[in-house]
């Protein structure tokens, strides 16, 4: 029986990962007849005669968007006249006008500076009859780097200094939206400032969402967005976390600075930058969990999509999902089974120990460990938490499975999964407990998905 869940679950994660498959999202978004080049969702709708146009130019930065680019590619066809977008190692496709630039994530390496460096050198020729369609989604805050310089040009802090900052927010526990508040005022690129770069430009972005509640200045850090942060928040949110002497005195010294008014703000709501910049929304989380809620019905289950907006540390996220499926075992409540519960977002790991995993890793770990301590329950429960991406966290695994089988044959093993969650080691623990799911790269990217069945 557990067997067949687990086979289950799989499918429901796919069936997600499929809705929000870049290709197909373009050709129902994106019609062009003639020269009239339409972009229509269920929010916004937008022309562009492209005969008004010299060159259409496509640029991009994030995990999905060399799949996003291949899309484009179909449509516009010969319109392209080139372009750059920036992935993650191995999320890559073969492109015909779009040169892709493979680069580091989750923290930037030489190739994410190398990348925004000619992406600004690109967009330093733009003028009004260029159309710039720029693809965004999840990542991209590391695989476009431009470190911050000050107002002669002087760089503030270097490549390996960003990279300290990086790893910093990643350990403490930040939500994206304040890493991402912090990066943005650190960069040449983030917070609205590509926008900036663009004009006198056209800009069409189409973003796709790994951002609970899809704000769209979160997104790979904003580029083409106004920015409602500062620098000052960006500092309350290294003090709010305790990292703000371990990051380096450049890059504290440039957020002091910039708060203070020595540097310039990140262009805000109202600025002339966004006079001519569209951002549309073209995929989200919330389409991905109700076409794997469509899929469980297929299979039989009674059916229910709790959020698309969990969030919190994994470990917690984990409690509250096993209580739920105590709930539908026991009693019945809120389904009867077979029951499939549905719950999407992005959860937090604060890192105490110095092992290896991802937050779906943990998500999973800890849901076993907590099963360990609490009274059998009389129906057979899976839980399968994995990234959209095929990545969680920097494993290649996408994330890993949780049934009281799993926690068997790691007793069998002499695993406890209360030690490896104390050293955040849940990658090790679930590739010994052979619980981990490995997709490779989906070239997609719109957070994490959570199934959980109950027999």
């Amino acid at each position: 029986m557990t067997e067949r869940l687990r086979t289950d679950a799989e499918a429901i994660f796919r069936a997600a990962v499929e809705r929000v498959d870049p290709v197909p999202m373009m050709r129902r978004l994106l019609k062009i007849e003639g020269d009239l080049l339409t972009v229509a969702t269920e929010q916004v709708e937008a022309a562009y005669d492209l005969s008004a146009f010299d060159r259409l130019l496509v640029t991009g930065m994030g995990k999905a968007t060399a799949r996003m680019a291949l899309g484009l590619e179909a449509i516009l066809g010969d319109r392209i006249h080139g372009g750059l977008v920036s992935v993650k190692g191995g999320h890559v496709e073969r492109l015909g006008k779009i040169e892709v630039v493979e680069a580091g994530h989750p923290v930037p390496n030489a190739s994410s500076v190398r990348a925004a460096e000619r992406l600004l050198a690109l967009s330093s020729g733009l003028d009004e009859r260029t159309l710039v369609v720029t693809l965004i989604s999840g990542g991209g805050s590391a695989l476009l780097c431009a470190p911050a310089r000050d107002r002669d040009g002087t760089p503030l802090l270097t490549l390996a200094e960003k990279q300290e900052v990086t790893r910093a927010l990643l350990a403490c526990g930040a939500t994206i939206h304040e890493m991402n508040c912090v990066r943005k005022h650190l960069s040449r690129i983030k917070g609205g400032r590509l926008a900036r770069a663009y004009q006198p430009a056209t800009s069409l972005n189409l973003i796709l969402s790994d951002v609970v509640g899809d704000d769209l200045d979160a997104i790979a850090s904003g580029p083409t967005v106004p920015d409602r942060t500062t620098f000052r928040d960006a500092l309350d949110v290294l003090g709010r976390y305790g990292v703000s002497g371990r990051i380096p005195a450049a890059a504290l010294g440039a957020l002091e600075a910039g708060a203070a008014g020595a540097h310039e703000e990140t262009p805000k709501p109202g600025d002339p930058a966004f006079a001519h910049v569209k951002n549309v929304l073209v995929g989200t989380n919330a389409q991905a969990l109700v076409a794997a809620e469509a899929r469980a019905r297929t299979l039989g289950y009674q059916t229910m999509v709790l959020t698309s907006r969990l969030t919190g540390e994994a470990r917690e996220a984990a409690l509250a999902l096993l209580g739920i499926a105590e709930d539908v075992a026991v009693s019945g409540f809120p389904l009867r089974p077979p029951a499939c519960l549905i719950a999407g977002g992005e959860t937090t790991v604060t890192v105490r120990g110095g092992g290896k995993g991802g937050r779906n890793q943990e998500l999973a770990l800890a849901f076993l460990a907590a099963e360990e301590r609490r009274s059998p329950v009389p129906r057979p429960v899976v839980l399968l938490a994995a990234s959209t991406d095929g990545n969680d966290g920097p494993t290649e695994a996408a994330g890993a499975f949780a049934s009281p089988e799993i926690a068997a044959r790691a007793r069998a093993l002499e695993l406890d999964p209360a030690v490896a969650l104390a050293e955040n080691d849940s990658y090790r623990f679930h590739e010994r407990a052979g619980s981990l799911l490995v997709t490779g790269p989906t070239n997609t990217n719109v957070s994490d998905v959570a199934v959980l069945l109950v027999g």
